[in-house]
């Protein structure tokens, strides 16, 4: 799991849902995401002088600062997005009127694909959460509402799918690490659209393993469908080379959301690969697909 926590609060700080889907391994480091779905209703940021700014900058910091403390969790990091320019025409009424007061936060591995988990967390506020709107009259979210956010967070689809192909893709994977291991190959993992390990073969890493790979692995851009790129990273100072391909085959969620899986290979930085990772990935998807 490396969705940890999830929370649901109104714009104006009605506490509606909370959920902890598991607890943050200790000494890690996780991101606090911020989903907006309310209307903007902010003040015009050019009425403001500097001091006015610099007012509300200085009380946002100590504000945040000081509920961390109370919670014990320390914030080293804030990343802030420059609003874009406001468009003086209405491109798409349907998604104005789906607009709230909603505000969703979750907490997640740094790893993860913010796009990827934006779309989790769309599926769970337009299925789950709009039609409650205003939060703070609406019904509780009810158990099998929460069983549905739960699945969404924690790829259940994907999950099901893999396991019920898991005899065939461990075989193969098993003849792929036989093959390749005098080309350095260590390692295959098969993850969620997310990059959330769902599963690995191999005897040299465990998903704990290969989650502490991923926190190391840095910048990972967009990928074409059936393309892959390499990245470097280690665990427990020793060097890791890291393929990872992006699948082009998948669950889709709720009719709606489409997940394709990733593949990664943990290798010798030495090693070579060539056009070994076509070969995996047509395989693989020939199962999942």
């Amino acid at each position: 799991m490396t969705i940890y926590e999830l929370s649901i609060i109104s714009t104006t700080g009605f506490p509606y849902f909370n959920i902890i889907i598991k607890p943050i391994p200790e000494g890690v480091k996780v991101f606090l995401r911020f989903f907006d779905f309310s209307e903007d209703k902010s003040m015009v940021q050019e009425k403001l002088d500097l001091k006015s700014k610099f007012d509300l900058t200085a009380g946002l910091i100590s504000a945040l600062f000081e509920f961390a403390r109370n919670i014990d969790k320390k914030i080293e990091i804030l990343e802030f997005k420059a609003k874009k320019e406001k468009k003086s025409e209405i491109t798409d009424i349907n998604m104005i009127q789906r607009k709230g007061d909603v505000l969703i936060t979750a907490q997640t591995e740094s790893f993860l694909f913010h796009k990827s988990v934006k779309e989790k967390i769309k599926l769970i506020y337009y299925n789950l959460i709009f039609p409650k709107i205003p939060l703070d009259s609406a019904d509780l979210i009810v158990k099998f509402e929460e069983s549905k956010i739960i699945n969404i967070l924690t790829d259940s689809e994907a999950r099901k799918h893999l396991s019920n192909h898991q005899n065939e893709i461990r075989r193969l994977a098993n003849d792929f690490l036989i093959e390749m291991k005098d080309y350095g190959l260590w390692g295959i993992c098969i993850t969620s659209f997310d990059l959330s390990p769902l599963t690995v073969f191999g005897k040299k890493y465990s998903l704990d393993d290969v989650n502490e790979i991923l926190r190391h692995i840095g910048n990972i851009p967009e990928i074409v469908p059936f393309e892959w790129i390499y990245r470097e990273s280690f665990l427990s100072e020793e060097s890791v080379r890291v393929c990872v391909i992006k699948s082009g085959v998948g669950p889709t969620v709720e009719a709606i959301l489409f997940e394709p899986y990733f593949y990664l290979l943990f290798a010798d930085p030495q090693s070579y690969f060539g056009e070994f990772p076509e070969k995996l990935t047509s395989s693989f998807n020939k199962i999942l697909g």
